[in-house]
């Protein structure tokens, strides 16, 4: 399991990035003597008359969600789709894989899943298809969405596609052996760290989808002047997490280490959401019976994942997608993304319901899932996450100012 996380890191070296994608196949990019062109013209995006080799590129864990989708896709679909290739990084490197075959003119991918961290790094370098704007006609009805996950569509600015949606956190995490009275404001959670230092954890923010979280829910716990604003408007965060800083004894850089930590004992509370709650306790790694809390103040701070396009790819191609999108939105797939939990409940359009997903993920949120959520979910106000440019500042200001000297590489 992985979380999704950006820090924009550009710079990756051109061969190393070919090499690591693979060599580009006809109808994308230069290759097979096609022109370049950022984007398509309209009348050019066109069902291929051959079918194709589409490549996905996941930078936040969602194929652990939507890989079953894609296959239905590719199965149902023999005459456009001859194979799906799958590569997985890390956030920080895709600004910098993506900008380098834009510049030399060879894109190798297709489609690109990413939470907020990587859609944000991509918007500010300019790096996605502008789908709305050119090809509206050809994309899923956006009046299918949830009303947050719709919210959250905007975040996108046109150039990306929901494909799941959870509300997600910030939660805490805790070890009720050892945290017999759990912390129900920021001030106890400050106050239990500094009596118990070194044992409060969670993963860098920039790498971490609950570290992330816990960054942009905090300006709502603490009633923090402008919660969208994170370098004028968020004074009191900023002190509290100097202040916690003081009794963390390192940042992980993935929130996979934050999970063992907890399950081993080397931490009794970590920060969490919805689905690094459930999905990790189903894996084994983290004991069944651990329990979550929520601080005073709380709001949710939803996230989703995106599906965005490169610049460079091919109408025939850019077809294809666009004909996926539609069909990851069909409630009969999206009943998929509730898996196990991971990104719970998953689903980003109306009407897709838990007795619809398949009988091992009923089964995995029958037996780990907490029946608190659907109370928490419909009693708590949801906020949008920061915009790409204020979520890149906060990322920056955190790097700076607060525990970038104690990120361990996980």
């Amino acid at each position: 399991m992985r979380s999704p996380r950006l820090s924009v890191l550009a710079g990756c070296l051109l061969l190393g990035v070919l090499a690591a994608c693979g060599a580009p196949e006809p109808g994308g990019g230069t290759a097979g003597g096609a022109a370049w062109a950022d984007e398509p013209a309209a009348a050019d995006v066109t069902m291929p008359s051959e079918p194709v080799t589409l490549n996905i590129v996941d930078v936040a864990g969602n194929l652990q969600l939507t890989q079953q989708i894609f296959d239905n896709y590719k199965a149902a679909n023999p005459k456009a789709v001859k194979n799906i290739t799958y590569t997985k990084v890390t956030s920080p490197e895709l600004a910098g894989k993506v900008k380098a075959q834009q510049d030399a003119k060879r894109l190798d991918i297709d489609l690109v899943l990413t939470g907020t961290d990587g859609l944000a790094a991509g918007l500010q370098q300019g790096l996605w298809v502008d789908l709305k704007g050119k090809y509206a006609d050809k994309l899923p009805d956006t009046s299918q969405y949830l009303e947050p996950a719709a919210a959250m569509l905007e975040l996108a600015q046109g150039r990306g596609v929901i494909v799941t949606y959870y509300p997600s956190g910030p939660l805490i995490e805790y070890n009720p052996a050892t945290v017999t009275d759990p912390p129900k404001t920021a001030e106890e959670l400050l106050a239990w760290a500094k009596a118990h230092p070194k044992k409060v954890g969670y993963a860098r923010p920039a790498n971490s989808g609950p570290g992330r979280t816990f960054l942009m829910g905090l300006p709502y716990i603490l009633g923090d002047k402008d919660p969208k604003d994170p370098v004028a408007g968020w004074d009191k965060t900023w002190q509290y997490l100097k202040d916690l800083g003081q009794y963390v004894e390192y940042y992980p850089t993935g929130t996979s280490q934050t999970m063992k930590e907890l399950g081993e004992g080397t931490r009794d509370i970590i920060v969490t959401t919805t689905g690094w709650d459930i999905n990790p306790r189903v894996l084994g790694q983290v004991p069944k019976d651990f329990k979550v809390g929520t601080l005073d103040g709380f709001t949710w701070v939803t996230d989703a994942h995106y599906m965005v396009v490169p610049k460079g790819i091919t109408g025939e191609k850019l077809a294809v997608v666009a004909d996926l999108m539609k069909f990851a939105l069909t409630p009969q797939q999206q009943a998929i993304t509730f898996d196990k939990g991971y990104f719970y409940p998953g689903p980003a359009v109306k009407g897709v319901t838990v007795d619809m997903a398949p009988p091992e993920s009923r089964q995995a949120i029958a037996d780990f899932g907490r029946p608190e959520y659907d109370r928490l979910i419909e009693q708590n106000p949801k906020a949008v996450p920061l915009d790409a440019e204020a979520l890149v500042a906060a990322f920056d200001k955190w790097d700076k100012e607060v525990g970038g000297d104690k990120v361990k590489k996980s």
